[in-house]
Protein backbone atom coordinates (compact mmCIF):
# COMPACT_ATOMS: atom_id res chain seq x y z
CA UNK A 1 0.00 0.00 0.00
CA UNK A 2 1.14 3.30 -0.97
CA UNK A 3 2.34 5.96 2.01
CA UNK A 4 3.14 9.15 1.93
CA UNK A 5 6.60 10.41 2.93
CA UNK A 6 6.94 12.09 6.20
CA UNK A 7 7.22 15.58 4.29
CA UNK A 8 3.86 15.17 2.56
CA UNK A 9 2.39 14.56 6.37
CA UNK A 10 3.80 17.29 7.25
CA UNK A 11 2.30 19.70 4.77
CA UNK A 12 -1.12 18.21 6.03
CA UNK A 13 -0.47 18.48 9.86
CA UNK A 14 0.74 22.36 8.71
CA UNK A 15 -2.81 23.30 7.90
CA UNK A 16 -4.34 21.17 9.81
CA UNK A 17 -3.06 23.17 13.36
CA UNK A 18 -3.51 26.18 11.76
CA UNK A 19 -7.80 26.12 11.34
CA UNK A 20 -8.33 24.41 8.58
CA UNK A 21 -10.73 21.98 7.41
CA UNK A 22 -10.11 18.41 6.24
CA UNK A 23 -11.58 19.58 2.69
CA UNK A 24 -9.61 23.27 2.83
CA UNK A 25 -6.22 21.08 3.59
CA UNK A 26 -7.35 18.66 0.60
CA UNK A 27 -7.69 21.90 -1.62
CA UNK A 28 -4.10 23.32 -0.39
CA UNK A 29 -2.10 20.25 -0.21
CA UNK A 30 -3.74 18.41 -3.59
CA UNK A 31 -3.98 15.23 -1.58
CA UNK A 32 -7.44 13.58 -2.21
CA UNK A 33 -9.93 13.74 0.96
CA UNK A 34 -9.62 9.91 2.26
CA UNK A 35 -5.54 10.72 2.54
CA UNK A 36 -6.40 13.22 4.61
CA UNK A 37 -8.35 11.54 6.87
CA UNK A 38 -5.47 8.64 6.84
CA UNK A 39 -2.86 11.11 7.63
CA UNK A 40 -4.63 12.10 10.39
CA UNK A 41 -6.13 9.75 11.75
CA UNK A 42 -2.20 7.52 11.86
CA UNK A 43 -0.77 10.95 13.05
CA UNK A 44 -3.79 11.26 15.54
CA UNK A 45 -2.75 7.78 17.25
CA UNK A 46 1.15 8.68 17.45
CA UNK A 47 0.51 12.17 19.01
CA UNK A 48 -1.57 10.53 21.05
CA UNK A 49 0.94 8.08 22.17
CA UNK A 50 3.52 10.90 22.50
CA UNK A 51 1.96 12.40 25.10
CA UNK A 52 0.99 9.29 26.86
CA UNK A 53 4.90 8.94 26.61
CA UNK A 54 5.97 12.26 27.69
CA UNK A 55 3.80 13.72 29.94
CA UNK A 56 5.06 12.11 33.26
CA UNK A 57 6.94 13.09 36.51
CA UNK A 58 5.59 16.82 35.55
CA UNK A 59 6.92 19.45 37.74
CA UNK A 60 3.42 21.40 38.09
CA UNK A 61 2.83 23.60 40.94
CA UNK A 62 -1.04 24.36 40.05
CA UNK A 63 -3.32 22.91 37.73
CA UNK A 64 -6.79 24.73 36.19
CA UNK A 65 -9.25 22.54 34.79
CA UNK A 66 -12.23 23.52 32.60
CA UNK A 67 -14.55 21.16 29.97
CA UNK A 68 -15.41 22.56 26.43
CA UNK A 69 -18.53 21.65 24.41
CA UNK A 70 -18.26 20.48 20.41
CA UNK A 71 -20.37 18.11 18.80
CA UNK A 72 -19.75 14.95 16.38
CA UNK A 73 -22.24 14.48 13.76
CA UNK A 74 -25.30 15.96 15.20
CA UNK A 75 -26.50 17.54 18.31
CA UNK A 76 -28.21 15.91 20.97
CA UNK A 77 -30.98 17.15 20.13
CA UNK A 78 -31.06 15.48 17.16
CA UNK A 79 -29.76 12.32 18.27
CA UNK A 80 -32.11 8.90 17.71
CA UNK A 81 -32.48 6.68 21.08
CA UNK A 82 -30.21 4.07 19.13
CA UNK A 83 -27.80 6.50 18.46
CA UNK A 84 -27.79 7.88 22.01
CA UNK A 85 -27.20 4.36 23.18
CA UNK A 86 -24.09 3.64 21.13
CA UNK A 87 -22.68 6.78 22.02
CA UNK A 88 -20.95 7.99 18.99
CA UNK A 89 -22.82 10.33 18.04
CA UNK A 90 -24.07 13.46 20.02
CA UNK A 91 -22.60 16.59 22.28
CA UNK A 92 -18.81 15.79 22.93
CA UNK A 93 -16.86 17.66 25.98
CA UNK A 94 -13.15 17.83 25.90
CA UNK A 95 -12.04 18.09 29.49
CA UNK A 96 -8.72 19.74 29.63
CA UNK A 97 -5.94 20.26 32.43
CA UNK A 98 -3.37 23.01 32.09
CA UNK A 99 -0.46 24.15 34.02
CA UNK A 100 -0.98 28.29 34.38
CA UNK A 101 2.92 28.93 34.91
CA UNK A 102 4.42 26.60 32.03
CA UNK A 103 1.00 26.50 29.96
CA UNK A 104 1.75 23.22 29.53
CA UNK A 105 -1.70 20.34 28.64
CA UNK A 106 -0.93 17.77 30.57
CA UNK A 107 -3.43 15.56 29.52
CA UNK A 108 -7.14 16.03 28.22
CA UNK A 109 -10.40 13.43 27.61
CA UNK A 110 -13.47 14.00 25.57
CA UNK A 111 -16.90 12.20 26.74
CA UNK A 112 -20.05 13.80 28.30
CA UNK A 113 -20.41 16.10 30.75
CA UNK A 114 -21.04 13.84 33.86
CA UNK A 115 -18.91 12.90 36.96
CA UNK A 116 -17.16 10.17 35.25
CA UNK A 117 -15.43 11.71 32.88
CA UNK A 118 -14.54 14.48 35.35
CA UNK A 119 -13.49 11.53 36.93
CA UNK A 120 -11.08 10.20 33.78
CA UNK A 121 -9.36 13.30 33.24
CA UNK A 122 -7.97 13.77 37.01
CA UNK A 123 -7.48 9.81 37.06
CA UNK A 124 -5.07 10.28 34.45
CA UNK A 125 -3.82 13.58 35.52
CA UNK A 126 -2.73 12.02 38.94
CA UNK A 127 -0.22 9.78 37.95
CA UNK A 128 0.89 12.22 35.67
CA UNK A 129 2.46 14.78 38.89
CA UNK A 130 5.76 14.95 40.38
CA UNK A 131 4.32 16.97 43.43
CA UNK A 132 1.37 18.61 45.54
CA UNK A 133 -0.36 20.66 43.11
CA UNK A 134 -3.31 23.35 43.51
CA UNK A 135 -6.02 23.14 41.68
CA UNK A 136 -8.52 25.00 40.56
CA UNK A 137 -11.75 24.44 38.45
CA UNK A 138 -14.85 26.27 38.11
CA UNK A 139 -18.32 25.40 39.96
CA UNK A 140 -19.38 22.33 37.77
CA UNK A 141 -20.64 19.86 40.81
CA UNK A 142 -18.87 16.90 38.66
CA UNK A 143 -15.67 18.06 39.56
CA UNK A 144 -16.44 17.69 43.32
CA UNK A 145 -17.05 13.93 43.06
CA UNK A 146 -14.31 13.48 40.90
CA UNK A 147 -11.35 15.20 42.58
CA UNK A 148 -12.05 12.63 45.88
CA UNK A 149 -12.34 10.09 43.83
CA UNK A 150 -9.32 10.51 42.10
CA UNK A 151 -7.08 12.10 45.00
CA UNK A 152 -7.82 9.54 47.51
CA UNK A 153 -4.46 8.69 48.47
CA UNK A 154 -3.06 12.13 47.56
CA UNK A 155 -3.02 15.30 49.31
CA UNK A 156 -4.37 18.36 47.07
CA UNK A 157 -5.01 21.99 47.47
CA UNK A 158 -8.43 22.62 45.75
CA UNK A 159 -10.84 25.62 44.95
CA UNK A 160 -13.48 26.33 42.95
CA UNK A 161 -14.35 29.75 41.17
CA UNK A 162 -18.23 29.80 41.21
CA UNK A 163 -18.81 32.85 38.34
CA UNK A 164 -22.75 34.44 39.49
CA UNK A 165 -24.54 36.06 36.59
CA UNK A 166 -27.72 37.72 35.99
CA UNK A 167 -30.97 36.65 35.08
CA UNK A 168 -31.43 35.27 31.80
CA UNK A 169 -33.15 36.72 28.69
CA UNK A 170 -35.02 34.20 27.35
CA UNK A 171 -34.11 30.45 26.65
CA UNK A 172 -32.54 30.91 23.38
CA UNK A 173 -30.43 33.31 23.84
CA UNK A 174 -26.74 32.41 23.17
CA UNK A 175 -24.64 34.48 25.51
CA UNK A 176 -24.97 34.20 29.22
CA UNK A 177 -26.20 36.62 31.37
CA UNK A 178 -24.64 39.63 32.74
CA UNK A 179 -21.29 38.99 34.91
CA UNK A 180 -22.09 40.02 38.60
CA UNK A 181 -19.01 38.09 39.94
CA UNK A 182 -17.01 35.09 41.20
CA UNK A 183 -16.72 33.20 44.49
CA UNK A 184 -13.95 31.26 45.54
CA UNK A 185 -14.73 28.14 47.57
CA UNK A 186 -11.90 26.40 49.56
CA UNK A 187 -12.97 22.45 48.65
CA UNK A 188 -10.21 20.56 49.98
CA UNK A 189 -6.44 21.36 51.66
CA UNK A 190 -5.23 24.64 51.95
CA UNK A 191 -5.28 26.32 48.21
CA UNK A 192 -3.94 30.47 47.37
CA UNK A 193 -6.90 31.94 47.00
CA UNK A 194 -4.74 34.66 45.23
CA UNK A 195 -3.97 31.61 42.92
CA UNK A 196 -7.61 30.54 41.75
CA UNK A 197 -8.40 31.17 38.34
CA UNK A 198 -9.22 29.67 35.27
CA UNK A 199 -8.52 32.65 33.06
CA UNK A 200 -5.67 30.34 31.37
CA UNK A 201 -7.99 27.35 30.62
CA UNK A 202 -10.57 29.48 29.28
CA UNK A 203 -7.65 30.74 26.81
CA UNK A 204 -6.98 27.67 26.19
CA UNK A 205 -11.03 26.99 25.20
CA UNK A 206 -10.41 29.83 22.70
CA UNK A 207 -6.83 28.72 21.20
CA UNK A 208 -8.85 25.61 20.84
CA UNK A 209 -11.46 27.08 18.75
CA UNK A 210 -9.56 28.78 16.50
CA UNK A 211 -6.89 25.88 16.10
CA UNK A 212 -9.18 22.78 15.68
CA UNK A 213 -11.30 23.70 12.69
CA UNK A 214 -14.36 21.07 13.86
CA UNK A 215 -14.87 23.30 17.17
CA UNK A 216 -15.70 26.68 15.43
CA UNK A 217 -18.75 27.79 16.52
CA UNK A 218 -21.92 28.42 14.26
CA UNK A 219 -20.81 27.11 10.81
CA UNK A 220 -20.90 23.69 9.47
CA UNK A 221 -16.96 22.61 10.29
CA UNK A 222 -18.28 19.23 13.30
CA UNK A 223 -16.95 16.41 13.40
CA UNK A 224 -18.31 13.16 11.33
CA UNK A 225 -17.43 10.50 13.94
CA UNK A 226 -15.66 10.23 17.13
CA UNK A 227 -12.71 8.95 16.21
CA UNK A 228 -11.38 11.82 14.08
CA UNK A 229 -12.73 14.15 16.71
CA UNK A 230 -10.20 12.24 19.49
CA UNK A 231 -7.24 12.19 16.87
CA UNK A 232 -7.69 15.89 15.94
CA UNK A 233 -7.61 16.69 19.80
CA UNK A 234 -4.69 14.17 20.03
CA UNK A 235 -2.59 16.45 16.77
CA UNK A 236 -3.60 19.74 18.60
CA UNK A 237 -2.46 19.27 22.06
CA UNK A 238 0.98 17.45 20.76
CA UNK A 239 1.19 20.81 18.80
CA UNK A 240 0.89 23.03 20.80
CA UNK A 241 3.03 21.53 23.70
CA UNK A 242 5.92 21.02 22.12
CA UNK A 243 6.19 23.11 18.53
CA UNK A 244 3.77 26.36 19.19
CA UNK A 245 6.10 28.83 20.85
CA UNK A 246 3.96 30.11 23.70
CA UNK A 247 3.80 34.44 22.83
CA UNK A 248 4.58 34.94 26.60
CA UNK A 249 6.92 32.77 27.21
CA UNK A 250 9.10 32.45 24.45
CA UNK A 251 9.70 29.42 23.95
CA UNK A 252 7.13 26.12 23.85
CA UNK A 253 5.25 24.21 26.74
CA UNK A 254 7.49 21.32 26.92
CA UNK A 255 10.39 23.06 27.01
CA UNK A 256 9.47 25.67 29.87
CA UNK A 257 8.05 22.24 31.80
CA UNK A 258 11.60 20.33 30.87
CA UNK A 259 10.75 18.35 28.57
CA UNK A 260 12.52 18.80 25.42
CA UNK A 261 15.40 21.43 24.90
CA UNK A 262 14.70 22.65 21.30
CA UNK A 263 11.25 23.57 19.63
CA UNK A 264 9.63 21.24 17.94
CA UNK A 265 9.24 21.51 14.11
CA UNK A 266 6.13 20.28 12.44
CA UNK A 267 8.48 17.41 10.16
CA UNK A 268 8.95 15.62 14.02
CA UNK A 269 5.17 14.94 14.31
CA UNK A 270 5.23 14.00 10.76
CA UNK A 271 7.41 11.61 10.97
CA UNK A 272 6.73 10.18 14.70
CA UNK A 273 6.69 6.06 14.55
CA UNK A 274 2.88 5.78 13.26
CA UNK A 275 0.99 2.77 15.28
CA UNK A 276 1.47 0.07 12.74
CA UNK A 277 5.14 0.36 12.61
CA UNK A 278 5.77 0.52 16.17
CA UNK A 279 3.70 -2.36 16.61
CA UNK A 280 6.26 -4.69 14.46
Amino acid sequence: MNRLGFKDRARILSCLVEGNSMRATQRMTGFAKKTVERALREIGASCAKLLDERMMKLPCEQIQCDEIWAFVGCKNKNVSAEEMAEGQRGDVWTWVAIDPKTKLIPCHYAGDRSAESAYKLLRNLQPRLAKRVQLTTDGHRAYLIAVEAAFAWQDIDYAQLAKVYGNSFGEGRYSPGDFRGAEKHVIKGTPDLAQVSTSHVERQNLTMRMSIRRFTRLTNAFSKCLESHKHALALHFAHYNFCRIHQTLRCTPAMEAGLTDHVWEIEELAALPLPQEAAA
